[in-house]
């Protein structure tokens, strides 16, 4: 493998296992005490494995199952649910259809886009608001949409938990992103990642070195690794390998820009390096695509001024796609 492409061990205090269940606790020191464990996370790296979550295991079992049958598809069925298709970015994406690092190939991963289920006579789809609409289903296979279902919605309310625990984190009131997290415009993706060939092109990865783009990524890892996490400190990349029971979660764009990047959005990859197939499932907790993200006064020092201008986050979603996609999805 190529030198530029290899990284260290991870270890617990670089990247920390923070126990969430807290917030769901009718004690307000409990939940204080995760909201401090995030502050300290969110202060370093912005990366952190998310245990005491909740989600059912079973859950999670089916969802990669799920996953794992599909893409073991033909490709003609792929193609059949292919997002050209979707006027609202749904559906299967091919391999190397993004590419998420500029100035590198593209990435070597196979993808398929879920989103909120929305019929074609609601108002927003029929003014064709950004990224909304119905989802494409694939065809026999049935157990796929059910468990995409249950997972998306299991992955939403754990989002916004975990959106209470950030409130806390910034010392704001609990419900202080509340408006953020009301029809959210969150995405659910399912990766594919072939092994990493012996003949890859130059800088070729599974996924390019890149931030995310929205509120906070929460990240299902199977057990074969290859997540790569930028340490700014050391200005090298360390291995986010997979915990059992645990989510890597993530910070994105839009929390950089609330807290005028007091809190960061670290640059992160895959490279497959596993000799096996690799297969994830982030889900991106985007929020209300009305909702404006402006720079929060506390997290302004005296004398500094706000580093970005505000910004709905429909409009930064849509200047974050057109930067990755040759072309942009439709609006």
């Amino acid at each position: 493998m190529s030198a530029r492409l290899q990284a260290r061990a991870v270890d617990a205090a670089s990247l920390p296992i923070i126990d969430i269940a807290g917030l769901s606790s009718s004690s307000a020191a409990e939940r204080a005490k995760v909201g401090l464990a995030l502050q300290r996370a969110c202060l370093d790296k912005g990366f952190f494995y998310c245990a005491g979550h909740g989600i059912p295991q079973g859950l999670i079992d089916a969802a990669f199952a799920e996953v794992k049958t599909f893409f073991s598809r033909p490709i003609e069925d792929k193609l059949a649910v292919d997002k050209v298709n979707s006027f609202c970015n749904r559906g299967y994406e091919h391999l190397r259809g993004q590419t998420l690092e500029a100035g590198a190939p593209a990435d070597l991963k196979e993808g398929y886009y879920i989103g909120p289920e929305m019929p074609l006579d609601d108002p927003r789809v029929v003014s064709r608001r950004f990224n909304r609409g119905p989802n494409q289903w694939p065809s026999d296979q049935p157990g796929f949409r059910p468990t995409m279902m249950a997972y998306f919605a299991a992955m939403s309310d754990l989002g916004e938990r975990l959106f209470r625990g950030m409130a806390l984190s910034l010392d704001l009131p609990e419900d202080h992103f509340s408006a953020f997290v009301r029809d959210p415009l969150c995405i659910l993706r399912l990766l594919h990642y072939p092994p990493q060939p012996k003949d890859a092109a130059p800088n070729e990865k599974g996924a390019g070195a890149h931030t995310d783009f929205g509120g906070l990524t929460l990240l299902l890892q199977d057990d074969v690794g290859g997540l790569q996490v930028h340490d700014a400190a050391s200005d090298s990349w360390i291995h986010a390998n997979p915990i059992p029971g645990t989510f890597v979660v993530n910070l994105g764009d839009m929390i950089a820009r609330w807290t005028n990047g007091r809190y960061r959005s670290t640059l992160h990859r895959v490279v497959n390096e596993g000799g096996r197939e690799r297969y994830s499932i982030p889900f991106f907790f985007t929020g209300n695509p009305d909702h404006l993200v402006e720079c929060l006064p506390n997290c302004l020092a005296e004398g500094e001024t706000p580093k970005y201008p505000p910004v709905t986050v429909e409009q930064h979603l849509q200047t974050m796609y057109q930067r990755t996609y040759v072309t942009a999805p439709q609006t």
